[in-house]
């Protein structure tokens, strides 16, 4: 079967490539459409996002499709920036830009513990554009004062896991993030999922 990665973001579709590379299935991703109207991300929380995304686009191109929304709450900063992680610091910020606005309102709040999470939720939708499957997957951890490693995206550079004293998913081999991330975790469970469902 063809499944489509419903997203233009290299680094989610070298990360899904790399999880899902032993299915027999072929991955498709956004880039290779044409006309392709930007699903609305205006759920209210991760699961509602990936649900309109993996809606939207199975439709538009009449394939299976893979979304996933993630991003990063901060306990200081009550959960923020949560659902609006990739545009935290602007509708067009950088990953640089976020990372900078998210390092300066946390320094404000005088938090030491600098406690953290990444969320991941993943749905599948039909060719219909029916919701097959949920999953979400979740890895803790903290903030680094500073960015360091150029490794991953988003705000990896920023992001320490539970286990790794100093080192930041930005400085991690892929091979490592790929076995504890947030998206590794929920890509198990879709990974189950497509496995009985292939095999029915």
């Amino acid at each position: 079967m063809d499944l489509l990665i419903a997203t233009r973001n290299d680094g989610k579709i070298k990360e899904l490539e790399k999880l899902l590379a032993d299915l027999p299935i072929t991955l498709r991703n956004l880039n290779e459409f044409n006309n392709i109207i930007e699903a609305d991300e205006n759920g209210r929380d991760f699961a509602e996002n990936a649900i309109l995304k993996a809606k939207s686009y199975a439709v538009q191109t009449g394939l299976w499709a893979l979304a996933d929304d993630s991003g990063l709450k901060v306990e200081a900063l009550g959960g923020a920036p949560g659902v609006i992680s990739a545009r935290y610091a602007g509708e067009r910020a950088t990953d640089q830009e976020n990372i900078e606005k998210l390092l300066s309102a946390l320094n404000k709040t005088g938090d030491e513990a600098r406690q953290a999470k990444f969320i991941c939720v993943m749905a599948i939708a039909n060719e219909k554009g029916e919701i097959k499957y949920l999953a979400e997957g979740a890895c803790s951890g903290k903030i680094a004062a500073n960015a360091s490693g150029a490794n991953g995206f988003g705000y990896d550079p920023i992001f320490i896991p539970e286990g790794f004293l100093s080192s930041s998913f930005g400085e991690l081999s892929a091979k490592t993030k790929w076995k504890i991330s947030h998206r590794a975790r929920a890509a198990e469970k879709i990974i189950a999922f497509l496995r009985d469902f292939i095999a029915v």
